[in-house]
C-alpha cells in the first residue's frame, strides 16, 4: 500500500486554506486525499478548540478520480483568539486509520498512524493583531551599558560602588564573578566603566552602521552590574548617569532617527531596593524590614521576613505579586507610573525580562497602557521558544493573539540557523523548521520578530561557528582564557559573514549584540560581557556588517517583502523576497521587485545546480554582492554555483 495514501499538506493551498494563522470569525478550508480501490466508509475532521470539548465532523467527499478520493470541509475560526488543533481520521474496511502532523511536528507533510497523532496548529488571533510598520523596518542593537563605552573625558568611574572591583584594563580584563567559594554566592560584583554618555558619544557610529533602534539592558539603579536585581525604578544607575543623561540620549538619539527600548524587569526587585530593602541601604521601610512597609504587599512571604518567593531560588532576587494593585499603579497605572515616567522622557517601548513569569493579564494592562501614550510604542517579549503555543506554568500563554506582546526575541531562529551553519540540520530541515515559525506565528508578528544572533544570555556566535569546544569540557578559567585559533577564527568569520546575510535579509527586525560586529569572542555570561573593543575592531567583519546593512536599509523588498522559503539540497538554502504591483505584505506602497537569496553552509566545496524558479520569477537579475553582474534566469531556469560558504543575493533588474 503506498505510503501516501492518505495525504494532507498545511502548506498546500489545495489542502489548507488560508495558509497560517487566521483571525477570528475567518473561514477556514480543510482538505484531504484518499488513495482507495473502494470508498472509505466515512472520513472525519477531529478538531479541539481551545478551552473547549473536541468536535468530530464527517468531511464531504467533493471529488473523486479513479481511485483519488478528495474531501473537504469548512468551518468559520471562532470569533475569541486561541489555538485549533486538527487531525484526520479514516474508515476503511473495518479499520481505523489517522492522519495528523509529522513526528517532528513541523507542519506540512503528516504522516499516518495507527494510533492518536500529533495535531496540527491553527493560530487564531483578534481580527485588529497588527504591529507597528516603521518597526518592521528597523535595525537593532543591544546595549549592555558597563561593557560598551565610558564617555568621561579622562575616563572617570562614576559613582562607585561600595564592595565592587573596578578593572582599570579596559582591553585586556576579562569579566568574572567573584563568588564564596562555599555558598557560590556572588560576593563582589565587578564593573568596567561604560555609561550612557559613552551611548550618547558612539550615536554618529551606531547612525553609521545603520542602527535605527537600541535596546538598552537595564539601566535602572541596583547593586549588580547586569543590573536585572532592581534597587530604584525611577532612577538610572548613578554608575551610568542620572535621568537627565537618559533623556539627552533618547532626544540626541531621535535626532538620528534612532529609538530607544528600555529592559523591564518586571517579575521580581532586588533585595537591595527601595522595595525590599533587604540590606537597609535605603531610607524608609521596605516590606523585608516591617509588614506596615508600603511594599509589604508586593511579596509573598512563606515564614517572615527570611522566608519569601524568589526568582528561581535566588534570594537576592525577590519575586514580586505583579497582580497586587498598589505594584501596578506603581508600574503601570499611576500618573507618575514607571511605564509612563520613562516614555515621557523619551524611551518608545519596553523588552519584558522573563516574559514566561508574568501572567497575561499583566502584560495586556502593561501593553494597552503603553499603546494609550504611545500607539506606535514597541513591546517586546523574552520567550525562548515558539511563542504561539508557549506554555508557562501549565497555562498556554496568549502573546501573539493580539493584545499582549509586539514582538518576541526570536531564539528559535538562532538556533535553527546555528544548526543549519555548524551541519547539525541539512538544509531540508532548516526549511520545514522555518515554515514551522512561519505557519504558526500571525504574519505580523513574524515580520516584527526579534531575530538575534547573539545576546547577553548565550555565547558568542563567532566562538559557537569557530567549532569551540564545549563549554562544558573546559574549567572556569579554561573557558576565560580561550581564544579561537587563526584557522577557527577565519571559519567562524566566513559563517558569521553567511549567517548575517541571512539575518538582513529576513522577515523580522534584525538584532545585533554590541560587539559581535567587532569580533568579540567569548562563552556565557560573564565572558559573553566583555568590553567593545574601541579602535581594536576586526575591520573586515564591520565593514561587511555595515555592508549589509546598508543593502536591508537600501531596499523594501527585504523588509516587508513576501517571503517564500525553499531548499536545493543538503547543503543549499533559500528564500525569495518579493513585492508584487508595488504593494508590499501588508499593503503598503512599496517598490515592485524581485530578490533570491542563496546560500551553501559548506565550509569546503564549490557547489554547483540548476534551480526551476519559474513559478515565482524569471528575467534579468543582478548579483549585488558581486558588481551587480547580470544573470539571465531566461523562463525562470538558473544555473548556478556557490563557493564554500557563499551566499548570493540576486535582484530582479
Amino acid at each position: 500500500m503506498d505510503q501516501n495514501w492518505i495525504f494532507h499538506d498545511s502548506h498546500q493551498s489545495k489542502y489548507r486554506k488560508p495558509f497560517g494563522a487566521v483571525a477570528c470569525g475567518k473561514k477556514i478550508i480543510l482538505s484531504l486525499s484518499v488513495k482507495s480501490q473502494h470508498k472509505p466508509d466515512g472520513v472525519i475532521l477531529r478538531l479541539w478548540k481551545n478551552n473547549r470539548e473536541e468536535e468530530r465532523i464527517e468531511m464531504n467527499l467533493v471529488s473523486q478520480t479513479g481511485q483519488d478520493f478528495f474531501y473537504q470541509i469548512d468551518f468559520t475560526a471562532p470569533s475569541n483568539p486561541g489555538l485549533l488543533w486538527y487531525y484526520f481520521i479514516v474508515y476503511k474496511e473495518g479499520k481505523t486509520y489517522y492522519y495528523g502532523n509529522n513526528e517532528a511536528k513541523l507542519g506540512g507533510i503528516g504522516a499516518i498512524y495507527e494510533y492518536e497523532p500529533p495535531s496540527y496548529q491553527i493560530t487564531v488571533h483578534k481580527k485588529e493583531a497588527v504591529t507597528p510598520n516603521w518597526f518592521k523596518e528597523a535595525v537593532m542593537y543591544q546595549i549592555f551599558v558597563d561593557r560598551f563605552f565610558n564617555g568621561c573625558e579622562d575616563g572617570k568611574i562614576l559613582a562607585r560602588k561600595d564592595n565592587c572591583h573596578i578593572y582599570t584594563n579596559w582591553y585586556e580584563d576579562v569579566p568574572v564573578y567573584r563568588r564564596d567559594p562555599e555558598s557560590g554566592r556572588i560576593v563582589s560584583y565587578d564593573f568596567f566603566g561604560g555609561n550612557l554618555l559613552g551611548v550618547i558619544k558612539k550615536l554618529p557610529y551606531l547612525k553609521d552602521l545603520g542602527i535605527n533602534v537600541i535596546y538598552l539592558n537595564p539601566v535602572f539603579e541596583s547593586a549588580s552590574n547586569h543590573k536585572y536585581d532592581t534597587g530604584d525604578y525611577k532612577k538610572i544607575d548613578p554608575m551610568f548617569g542620572d535621568n537627565s543623561t537618559f533623556e539627552l540620549l533618547c532626544a540626541k538619539a531621535q535626532e538620528l532617527g534612532i529609538y530607544i527600548i528600555l529592559d523591564g524587569v518586571f517579575s521580581h526587585t532586588g533585595s537591595d531596593s527601595i522595595y525590599f530593602n533587604k540590606e537597609g541601604n535605603y531610607p524608609g521601610l521596605g516590606a523585608y524590614q516591617s509588614k506596615d512597609s508600603p511594599y509589604y504587599s508586593w511579596y509573598r512571604f512563606y515564614h517572615y521576613p527570611d522566608q519569601y518567593e524568589c526568582w528561581w531560588g535566588i534570594d537576592t532576587l525577590p519575586n514580586v505579586n505583579e497582580m497586587e494593585p498598589s505594584y501596578q499603579d506603581f508600574i503601570i497605572y499611576g500618573e507618575d507610573s514607571v511605564l509612563k515616567y520613562w516614555m515621557r522622557l523619551g524611551a518608545k517601548g519596553w523588552r519584558l525580562d522573563v516574559a514566561d513569569e508574568l501572567p497575561d493579564e499583566f502584560i495586556k494592562v502593561f501593553w494597552k497602557t503603553m499603546k494609550e501614550v504611545d500607539p506606535d510604542s514597541i513591546l517586546i517579549g523574552e520567550v525562548w521558544e515558539d511563542a504561539s503555543n508557549k506554555i508557562s506554568y501549565g497555562k498556554l500563554r496568549e502573546y501573539l493573539w493580539g493584545e499582549e506582546l509586539d514582538s518576541v526575541m526570536n531564539y528559535p531562529f538562532r538556533n535553527i540557523f546555528l544548526d543549519y551553519l555548524l551541519n547539525r540540520k541539512n538544509a531540508r530541515e532548516t526549511h520545514l523548521r522555518l515554515m514551522q515559525l512561519y505557519e504558526n506565528y500571525p504574519r505580523h508578528y513574524f515580520y516584527s520578530l526579534m531575530n538575534l544572533i547573539g545576546s547577553h544570555d548565550v555565547p558568542r556566535v563567532l566562538t559557537l561557528l569557530g567549532d569551540a569546544p564545549p563549554e562544558e569540557s573546559l574549567s572556569k578559567e579554561e573557558q576565560a582564557r580561550y581564544r579561537l585559533s587563526p584557522e577557527q577564527k577565519e571559519l567562524a568569520l566566513a559563517r558569521l559573514k553567511l549567517f548575517t546575510l541571512i539575518q538582513m535579509t529576513f522577515p523580522g527586525v534584525p538584532c545585533i549584540y554590541y560587539g559581535d560586529e567587532a569580533g568579540m569572542e567569548g562563552y556565557k555570561d560573564p565572558l559573553n560581557r566583555g568590553t567593545y573593543p574601541w579602535g581594536r575592531e576586526n575591520r573586515e567583519l564591520l565593514n561587511w556588517y555595515k555592508k549589509v546593512i546598508a543593502l536591508r536599509n537600501s531596499y523594501p523588498v527585504f523588509k516587508t517583502g513576501e517571503w517564500i522559503s525553499f531548499y536545493v539540497q543538503e547543503d543549499v538554502y533559500g528564500y525569495i523576497r518579493r513585492i508584487g504591483k508595488g504593494r508590499d505584505i501588508f499593503g503598503q506602497e512599496r517598490q515592485t521587485s524581485t530578490a533570491i537569496l542563496l546560500f551553501n553552509r559548506n565550509h569546503l566545496k564549490k557547489i554547483e545546480f540548476e534551480l526551476d524558479l519559474s513559478k515565482w520569477c524569471a528575467g534579468v537579475f543582478v548579483d549585488l554582492l558581486n558588481g551587480k553582474r547580470e544573470i539571465d534566469l531566461g523562463d525562470g531556469i538558473i544555473n548556478l554555483s556557490l563557493l564554500p560558504l557563499e551566499g548570493k543575493v540576486l535582484l530582479q533588474r
